[in-house]
This record gives C-alpha cells, sequence and structure tokens, in this order.
C-alpha cells in the first residue's frame, strides 16, 4: 500500500484535481508540496492538527513539504466559513504569531538538512506593487467564479468586503510564486479551501503553461457535522500553556462514541490493520479506544510523559483518587466579593462554564460537586480560606475536573 492509498483508508481526502497524477507523486515522494497557516493566534490549534499530521505523514514517506506561515496573508483575513469579518491584527502580533508556529510545527516536521522548508508570504506579498498584480494577475481571474466559490457564500450574506475578496487572489499568488521559486507542485489544504486552491493551479496554468495539481483534506467533523476543536471555553489549543496537556487529553477522552474509530483512524499514526480490528469494538471497548486515541494524540503534541501523566490522572479522577496533575484555577481577592465567592463564578472562572447563566444550569440540573458533594443551591459560597493548603476540586458532569486553590 502506498502513502496515497493509506491516506485513502484513512478517509483522509475529499478532492483532488488529477488523482493519477498526485498518487504518482506522492507514492514516488516526488512530491513538494505545502499546506498554508494564516497566523490568527500564537498557537496553532486541533483544526490545523490533521494538516501537520498529514505533512508528517507525506515526509515519512520521502516528500518534501513546505509550511508556508500566512505572514502576508494575515493581513486580509480568510473568508471561508465565516459569517463575519476577522479582527485586523497589527504587524507586530502577525509576526508573534509566525514565531510561536515556527516552534510548535518543529514536532511534527523535520526542518533538519532541507527535508523540509518553511516559509513566510510576507517575502513576497507585502512587496507587491498594486498596478502590477492588477495587470499581470487580474485578467487571469473571473470575477463571476469567484463569486460562485463556497468560500465566499456565507460572508455574502452579510456583505462580503473587498479587503476579503482579495484572499482568493493571494493564495493563488502564493502556489504561483512556490512553483516557481521552490518547485512546489501540490497543495493540500482543509475541504473548504477547494476554491482558493483550484484558483492558484489555473494562475500557474494560464501564466506558465504548466500544471500543478491540489488536494484538499476531509474536515474533522463530529456526528453531529460540527467542526470538532471547540469546547465551551474555546479552542483546543496545542501551546500547553493555553490547553493543558491534562485537558487536550481530556478532549479527545471525551469524543462520542460514534466520532473515536473515525479520529483513530484519521489522526493517529497506529497501523490501520489494528484500527481495523477495532471497528468491531462496542460498550466498554469503546472507552478503551478513547483511552487510545487520547493518548496518542497527545504523545503526538505534547511529548510521551506528558501523554503517561494525563493518563494517570485521568484514570486517577475517574476513580476519585487524587491527581497532582489534575488542572487547576488559581483565585486571587480581586475574584471575592465581599470576601466570598459563589459557585457559579468558581465555575466560570475555571472555564468549567462559558457564563453564569451556564453554570446556574448546571448547578440546578445536578451537575456539580465539589469535593464530591453535590451543589444545589446556587447560592452557594466560599471565602478564600476554603481554598488554602489542598484546594477544592470542583466537578461538572461526568468528567470536567479542576482542582481550585488561592493563589
Amino acid at each position: 500500500m502506498g502513502i496515497y492509498e493509506e491516506l485513502q483508508a484513512r478517509g483522509l481526502i475529499a478532492q483532488v484535481t488529477d488523482e493519477e497524477r498526485i498518487r504518482d507523486l506522492v507514492n514516488n515522494g516526488k512530491a513538494t508540496f505545502y499546506i498554508g497557516f494564516d497566523p490568527t493566534a500564537d498557537s496553532l490549534h486541533v483544526g490545523h492538527f490533521m494538516a501537520l499530521c498529514l505533512m508528517k505523514r507525506l515526509q515519512e514517506a520521502g516528500n518534501k513539504p513546505i509550511a508556508l506561515i500566512g505572514g502576508g496573508t494575515g493581513y486580509i483575513g480568510d473568508p471561508s466559513g465565516r459569517s463575519d469579518m476577522r479582527s485586523m491584527m497589527t504587524p507586530e502580533q502577525i509576526q508573534h504569531n509566525c514565531d510561536c508556529f515556527k516552534k510548535q510545527m518543529s514536532r511534527f516536521i523535520d526542518f533538519s538538512e532541507g527535508k523540509a522548508l518553511m516559509v513566510n508570504n510576507a517575502d513576497w506579498l507585502l512587496d507587491l506593487n498594486y498596478i502590477e498584480v492588477l495587470r499581470e494577475i487580474g485578467p487571469h481571474f473571473s470575477v463571476n467564479r469567484m463569486l460562485t466559490a463556497e468560500c465566499y457564500k456565507q460572508r455574502m450574506e452579510k456583505g462580503l468586503s473587498f479587503l476579503e475578496f482579495n484572499y482568493m487572489i493571494m493564495q493563488a499568488y502564493d502556489f504561483y510564486e512556490l512553483f516557481q521559486n521552490y518547485g512546489c507542485n501540490l497543495e493540500f489544504g482543509g475541504d473548504d479551501q477547494w476554491s482558493n486552491m483550484l484558483a492558484g493551479t489555473e494562475l500557474i496554468r494560464r501564466k506558465l503553461g504548466k500544471d500543478a495539481s491540489a488536494m484538499t483534506i476531509t474536515l474533522l467533523l463530529n456526528s453531529e457535522g460540527k467542526k470538532m476543536g471547540k469546547t465551551q471555553s474555546g479552542a483546543v489549543w496545542l501551546d500547553p500553556e493555553k490547553t493543558s496537556p491534562f485537558d487536550f487529553y481530556q478532549y479527545w477522552r471525551n469524543v462520542g462514541d460514534a466520532d473515536v474509530l473515525k479520529c483513530i483512524r484519521m489522526l493517529t499514526f497506529l497501523p490501520l490493520e489494528e484500527i481495523d480490528k477495532m471497528d468491531a469494538w462496542e460498550g466498554a471497548q469503546l472507552n478503551t479506544a478513547k483511552e487510545i486515541l487520547a493518548y496518542e494524540l497527545t504523545k503526538l503534541v505534547h511529548g510521551e510523559e506528558e501523554a503517561k501523566k494525563a493518563q494517570e490522572s485521568a484514570r486517577a479522577l475517574f476513580s476519585q483518587g487524587n491527581a497532582d496533575n489534575m488542572p487547576t484555577t488559581e483565585l486571587e481577592e480581586g475574584d471575592f466579593q465581599d470576601g466570598k465567592i459563589d459557585i457559579l463564578a468558581v465555575l466560570v472562572k475555571g472555564g468549567q462554564a462559558s457564563s453564569r447563566s451556564e453554570a446556574r444550569r448546571a448547578v440546578t440540573q445536578g451537575g456539580v460537586s465539589v469535593d464530591g458533594e453535590k451543589i444545589t443551591d446556587i447560592a452557594t459560597a466560599y471565602v478564600p480560606a476554603d481554598f488554602e493548603g489542598e484546594g477544592k476540586i470542583v466537578k461538572k458532569g461526568k468528567k470536567n475536573f479542576r482542582r481550585v486553590i488561592m493563589k
């Protein structure tokens, strides 16, 4: 089985421009491919995870990855899948985020001895002359065709700005630049990027008379059709300072029964023969599958030692034991009003509820306990001394635990 067939078997391939050509390129290690990452935050998140895993798989099969950091396109913002316009970032924010991305990517991709490249599209996009772009690139884009692109549909409902309209042209220009200067013959991206990627292959064909290829990766959706990687308190980040290894582990440990085997197939590096045997698993066996998924992905992102700690902590919690590596909420004097803090504020402070109203629902529905005692009164309050020493263990639902202490 070649790497292309393995990607198919794992359910990772969504759309391709020329299947036989791409199959030949990747199976024979002849692909120099790129995936773009816009620096919209100071950390990569689970939404980027599948792309990083794909780059790792293809590199191990002898292909050369180019990680394109969108220092230039970050000035515009990708409208794909958005109902509103992205907030504008300063050049300093963009550069800081780019630096953070580089560090995290090195966990997945081997950049030594020219085995992979990391480039920043700010190096060519920021120096472009507007009139030259209009004359040299503009004639190759049909406005009628651009307006039918999937990536613009949601934005069209509320109004698509001219700024965002240019994003497709910038992404196409990236492929054109990488093709000419780095021998890049293949672009990968999420399935919501298909229109932008086709624009790149078309620009190369029209300007240079040569063929380039594109392939989209299946979006990571749960059984309800929603993108995975989001929690009540926000995105699941790869930076341990933003999402602790324990919380990262817990996110995957808590995926739905209907999603766990799909996630193992798409995201882990376990052999397909081993995964195929799991397809018959049901009931309690699915909990074992969730542990395998959580451990393997935490090991990929945070290393084996952190994965073991997270797994041990999770098991200790489920058996009502203590856990040194439990995520911790630190309270400060300013969190107390008149010397007290109520249970709703504690839940919100620890990210176990996104708002007081959500916290109130959890308490009234019997889903909250403190040190093993169920809390049913939303007015339950605590003083600073209650959180000194070992603090208190606050549990929401069956699996959401936090230790709450005084700073």
